[in-house]
């Protein structure tokens, strides 16, 4: 009897080892495979045009068709320009969180049953497991220090139904890497990315105010004790949490505990004043739904946050609360909150203010 055919799949193929590995590994298993690469935003020097050439090589190594899908006008209008708003509001964005929901897999997955795949693959360090009644479950990675399931909190069970993880089960980057020499794959020996992809040197200042307009109007900073302590360049240069370039003296550092458009006000206070007993957080999604409208279970605050118990209490409007077992620092509006049961994503959704406080202005109202 012939041996069941297996599915066609497309490899997001970003021209980096971790995508090139995969696509690599689903061949070597006998899928069909298909490379995808997406063209975001206009190349400046080694951007995106160097990616799609280095997605090509390694296709031809393969001996696997290409496809290059030109997304800039969606991602410049879903990404880049939610990244200047937010930072024109006084939060700081996660990008990569807003880029795997709408972009790699809403947009990217569309285009892989465009070009006739059954699936799409990514070389996210994520394993995508389902039990016995059908349900998806969203884990970590095996190589905890890798994992990028702080990311792929907004996949729903559909998505999660057509998408592979392969590196999930990697114990290590340097066993990637081993592949990729293994399979001769020409970028095998290629640098990781750490940065945002659209910024070039990872400067966000610069890219805000010379791309995104953002010039920025001088303003007070402000101590939390009321008295003004210095001058700011505009809001978009600071963070929740931030130390350094604040250019103000003071008998303790200081930090970044709010920001204030509204007053165009950059508000400061010492260490102590970063803590908060939970925040508020809008936009919620589940990929396991909860069980109750109050409950216990860990959270992550932002990416490389180890997660804490809190306890959570869905609001109307999908919105909920949290309340930390243990106060945590610099809650930080526009980031993203993520739910874990042990090794599992249950959900997540995008702050919108710290609660419990010690800093005035630092609470907003969902």
């Amino acid at each position: 009897m012939a041996s069941e055919k297996k599915p066609v799949v497309a490899v997001a193929m970003s021209g980096g080892v971790d995508s090139s590995v995969t696509a690599a590994l689903l061949k070597r298993q006998g899928f069909e495979v298909i490379g995808i690469t997406m063209r975001l935003f206009a190349p400046r020097g080694t951007g995106s045009g160097s990616a799609a050439h280095d997605a090509a090589a390694v296709a031809r190594q393969l001996g696997i068709p290409h496809h290059v899908i030109g997304l800039e006008t969606d991602f410049r209008r879903l990404i880049i320009q939610d990244f200047i708003d937010e930072y024109r509001c006084g939060r700081t964005p996660n990008p990569c969180v807003r880029c795997n929901r709408y972009v790699k897999f809403g947009l990217l997955l569309e285009q892989a049953r465009a070009v006739g795949a059954d699936l799409l693959a990514t070389g996210h360090y994520v394993r995508n497991t389902v039990d016995s009644a059908g349900l998806r479950h969203l884990r970590q990675a095996r190589c905890i220090g890798k994992d990028q399931s702080y990311f792929l909190y907004t996949l729903s069970q559909e998505q999660l139904a057509q998408v592979l993880f392969p590196l999930g089960e990697m114990a290590s980057k340097d066993e990637v890497r081993r592949l990729a020499r293994e399979f001769a794959l020409p970028v095998a020996d290629k640098g990781d990315s750490q940065e945002v992809c659209f910024i070039p040197d990872d400067d966000y200042v610069a890219f805000l105010e010379e791309r995104g307009g953002l010039a920025g109007t001088p303003g007070d900073i402000v101590h939390v004790g009321g008295q003004v302590v210095g001058r700011h360049r505009g809001t978009h240069r600071y963070t929740i949490g931030q130390r350094k370039g604040l250019g103000v003296a003071w008998t303790r550092p200081l930090y970044v505990t709010a920001i204030d458009t509204d007053r165009n006000v950059v508000v400061v206070g010492e260490e102590e004043y970063l803590a908060a007993a939970g925040l508020r957080a809008a936009e919620v999604g589940w990929i396991v739904p909860p069980d109750g409208e109050e409950f216990q279970t860990a959270c992550k605050i932002r990416y490389r946050h180890h997660p804490v118990a809190c306890r959570v209490r869905l609001l109307p409007e999908g919105r909920c609360e949290v309340r930390f077992d243990e106060p945590q620092r610099a809650v930080t509006p526009g980031q993203s909150v993520v739910f874990y049961r042990g090794d599992e994503v249950l959900g997540g959704g995008k702050i919108a203010g710290a609660t419990g406080a010690s800093a005035p202005c630092a609470e907003e109202t969902v």
